[in-house]
């Protein structure tokens, strides 16, 4: 029979983290307070285990009474994106964080307290406040008596699309990943979160682990594997012509370049400002390597992803689909996603990616799981 694991799984979204883990682990609860997120989580996985309420409003008594193997906490990341205002983890809404850290030291008093803890969120969070947020939250699961670490983990690995993350790993006493000494190579520990160390309380730090290196996944689909050749919404040649009259003079010649050799080659790409000789110049700015760029919320038109196609010595555009979005997430295309264009990209961007999730549980949380088991026996 099959080892099943259980899980809470907080700041929920679409169930992302859910899909990850896959039918291994038994959900015990998911929450989210976004009305069309939890919508959608409804409708990929039902009602029972979900609770829509701001995470503020929740204590103990709303949480499930048997211990769960892990507790996976997507907090939000707008305030220590490098893309935001880096109002810091304290600000409005990255600081729901505190929320999650009551809920976990109530289970702790309670003795339920989770044997994993995860926490994802953006790569920025190493160096916000000079990398203070990143001490706040190690000390908070050291001061639990959590085993913690971090590793820096990239969806390109698994989907066409470059998005780093930061996880902040704790594992409990019993809980005992595969350590391994100081990293040397930055691919293994990248220079910003060995500079965040040093903001860590020796109580901290000495509570601290490398994780052993782990055998890396091989993406093996690229950007114009996932995209809709033939959909019907691409952009008038006039409105093409007009975005690549946008593009710098060496992208435009890119461009020309694969239209000669009659490759057939996909991109994305966004439209930014940029400061050019003193003035301020908006560009269409593409890439060609096989990825997409990060996706994100639709918080306006210029953030919305463009998909550029070239096929036969013709380009085309168009914005790219709630569907392709979801496919760059590892979504399965059964994944019903909401109807609106906005809720589903926005469900998207907010997301972790589900194949990344799913390595994390298959090379780190289920072998230090049945390390645990074992122990306990």
């Amino acid at each position: 029979m099959m080892q099943q694991f259980s899980f809470l799984e907080f700041f929920a979204g679409g169930g992302m983290a859910r899909l990850g883990l896959g039918d291994s682990w038994r959900c015990l609860l998911a929450n989210d307070f976004d009305p069309q997120k939890c919508a959608a989580y409804r409708a990929n996985f039902g009602d029972n285990d979900l609770i829509e309420a701001d995470i503020a409003a929740l204590n103990l008594n709303d949480l499930p009474g048997e211990r769960a193997d892990l507790i996976w906490g997507s907090f939000p990341c707008q305030d220590l994106s490098l893309a935001g205002a880096r109002g810091g983890i304290h600000a409005k809404r990255s600081g729901a964080f505190f929320g999650f850290r009551r809920l976990v030291e109530q289970l702790h008093t309670a003795g339920r307290a989770p044997h994993i803890v995860a926490l994802e969120n953006v790569a920025g969070l190493m160096t916000s406040n000079g990398g203070r947020d990143f001490a706040v939250v190690v000390e908070c699961l050291a001061a639990l008596d959590y085993r913690v670490t971090a590793i820096v983990l990239d969806a390109r690995a698994f989907t066409p699309q470059s998005r780093p993350r930061l996880f902040i790993l704790g594992f409990g006493p019993a809980a005992a990943p595969a350590t391994a000494k100081t990293p040397t190579s930055e691919k293994l520990a990248p220079p910003a979160l060995i500079s965040a160390l040093d903001h860590l309380p020796p109580e901290a730090r000495a509570q601290w682990l490398w994780l052993a290196p782990q055998p890396g996944p091989r993406r093996n689909i690229r950007l114009g594997d996932i995209i809709d050749w033939n959909a019907a919404d691409w952009h008038p040649p006039e409105q093409t012509k007009a975005l690549v009259d946008m593009m710098s003079a060496s992208q435009r010649a890119r461009i020309e370049a694969i239209m000669r050799n009659g490759a057939r080659r996909a991109g994305a790409g966004f439209r930014r400002t940029r400061a050019e000789n003193g003035n301020s110049v908006q560009r269409f700015e593409a890439r060609f390597d096989g990825l997409a760029g990060c996706l994100r919320t639709p918080a306006g038109g210029s953030s919305r992803q463009i998909v550029i196609a070239i096929e036969g010595g013709k380009v085309r555009t168009r914005l790219m689909s709630p569907r392709e979005a979801a496919r760059l997430m590892g979504l399965r295309e059964d994944y019903i996603l909401p109807e609106s264009t906005t809720a589903a990209l926005k469900l998207c961007g907010d997301g972790v990616c589900a194949p990344l999730v799913q390595w994390l549980g298959e090379n780190i949380f289920e072998p230090a799981l049945l390390i645990r088991a074992i122990k306990a026996a």
